[in-house]
């Protein structure tokens, strides 16, 4: 990784200068008045209205961003499924080609994507880095691997990507590489909260080496039925909330199209039995990269009664030494703002009204006042916080926060320790915590979740290892690695996947 970028110069950089550079670096992509354009099969598409991207960092508009009809995406998609045809056409060796030129642009303006990246949703300059690096990392590995994972399979046709905000590069941009290099066009929506101007600049350059891709901005529920219902669509890849992404299940389960819905479940961690408290504190101290606004991100902590006062001891310890504030000010901090206002307000009302039911709150953090400038906004910023005996009725017993809120439940039983580390109908990842390797295998076989780790974290990880979901917060094809391939190509394997029934 470029470690660079951490240094003096870099500090004083404010958004509006990086805009600047980006205009003279892909002047395609923007208007005559600086405004941002869709690329759509090859051409810049000129929106009805435009939409402010705020950045989260100090509430400043970073760019606008082209707010498009439902029409004129309807349209998008019958051109960008125009391309299918001509590129899967031709060879993998000439697609690679073209991939590698691609990737190759985008190491050329690394640096600009990581600093608007940055400006973009909130990231601490380390955290931005990584993101964009294990695109291009992942991409460098699926190149070498493509071959054997192609033979026998064809790609589908036009593959539609609706993502969240939080991981632009390392997850979105990474799957429409994937499935571009598998032979497949692709068209993307921009999130709406965040990541739509890094973007935008990455699938300029892709444009540029030719790759047919296309990427549109607009108000989910104007563009749902055209990238997800449109006939043209062959597959979708879905990753945000379960409410949106039971909606998009609904409309696809019923007919031939691919998918792959990444959807939000509770992850929690489960202790019993435990006396390795110094390891434990390096993983809490881990989980709360880039604030907890992530998929894999840990936010319930199941402890055996006795170990309670340890456990909190030790969280207290950890999370006092964490720095919240503005992440491209030059004074360290370990995590930044939430992705806007409404998110931190939503969460602190949560709070307010799990306090009003009898929650106690074991630990407030507070801001870090010198990492901030005189005046600056600050309403979208929110310190740690952990809650204890927060009440079956409250949204945050049951609910993802996606953000630095952890709930701590204590129990009495190893069954109880196992029905309250599963309450959220199936999740991603969950661990268990135990000095009993036998205990450990047993309780991590009864977790509700795709991966399941003992006395560590797990994530979603890169290149070859497998990612997905069990019970609500997965629907259709496994993804990571050959699953990833094989979920938008047609061939003679099966497709591992969460199905329905």
């Amino acid at each position: 990784m470029h470690t660079e970028l951490v240094g003096e110069p870099l500090l004083h950089l404010d958004s509006r200068r990086l805009l600047a550079e980006a205009r003279r670096a892909v002047p395609e992509a923007f208007d005559a008045q600086g405004r941002l354009l869709s690329p759509i099969a090859g051409m810049w598409a000129q929106p009805p209205a435009w939409f402010n991207a705020v950045s989260p960092i100090d509430g400043s508009v970073l760019a606008e961003l082209p707010l498009l009809g439902a029409a004129q995406v309807a349209a998008g998609v019958e051109q960008a499924a125009a391309e299918f045809a001509p590129w899967a056409a031709r060879s993998i060796e000439d697609r690679a080609r073209a991939i590698v030129e691609a990737v190759a642009a985008l190491q050329v303006h690394r640096d600009l994507l990581v600093r608007i990246l940055a400006w973009d949703i909130g990231k601490t300059l380390p955290t931005a880095c990584n993101d964009v690096d294990r695109c291009l990392a992942g991409i460098d590995w699926y190149l070498e691997q493509m071959d054997p994972m192609l033979d026998g399979r064809k790609p589908l046709g036009l593959v539609s990507n609706i993502a969240s905000w939080n991981y632009p590069f390392s997850v979105l941009l990474l799957n429409v590489l994937v499935q571009a290099l598998a032979g497949n066009s692709v068209i993307a929506k921009i999130p709406t909260q965040g990541g739509g101007v890094s973007l935008t600049l990455a699938f300029a350059l892709l444009r540029r080496a030719g790759l047919p891709v296309s990427l549109v901005g607009g108000r989910g529920r104007d563009l749902s039925e055209a990238l997800v219902g449109h006939a043209r669509i062959a597959g979708v890849a879905f990753i945000g909330g379960r409410a949106n992404g039971a909606q998009v299940h609904r409309r696809l389960r019923d007919t031939d199209k691919r998918y792959a819905l990444e959807m939000e479940g509770v992850n929690a961690y489960a202790i019993t039995h435990f006396t390795d408290w110094d390891a434990l504190g390096r993983q809490i101290r881990a989980g709360f990269d880039f604030g907890k606004q992530r998929c894999t991100a840990y936010t319930r902590w199941v402890v055996e009664r006795s170990l309670v006062p340890r456990f909190v001891r030790t969280y207290v310890d950890t999370v006092s030494m964490l720095r919240v504030g503005n992440p491209v000010l030059g004074a360290h901090v370990d995590f930044g703002p939430l992705i806007a206002p409404t998110k931190a307000e939503e969460l602190r009302s949560l709070i307010a009204e799990a306090r009003e039911l009898g929650t106690a709150v074991l630990y407030q953090g507070e801001l870090a006042e010198d990492a901030f400038t005189a005046g600056q906004e600050r309403g979208a910023y929110l310190p740690p916080v952990l809650l204890f005996g927060v009440p079956r009725d409250s949204e945050l017993y049951q609910r993802e926060p996606f953000g630095p809120v952890d709930v701590l439940v204590s129990v009495d039983s190893e069954e109880e320790l196992v029905r309250e580390a599963n309450v959220s109908n199936g999740a991603l990842v969950a661990s268990v915590a135990t000095d009993d390797p036998e205990l450990a295998q047993r309780i991590a076989a009864r977790l509700h979740a795709f991966k399941v780790g003992i006395n560590a974290l797990r994530s979603r990880g890169d290149r070859e290892e497998s990612f997905g979901g069990r019970g609500g917060s997965w629907a259709g094809a496994f993804v990571g690695g050959t699953h990833l391939v094989r979920a938008f190509t047609d061939g003679p394997h099966p497709i591992e996947g969460n199905w329905p029934g």
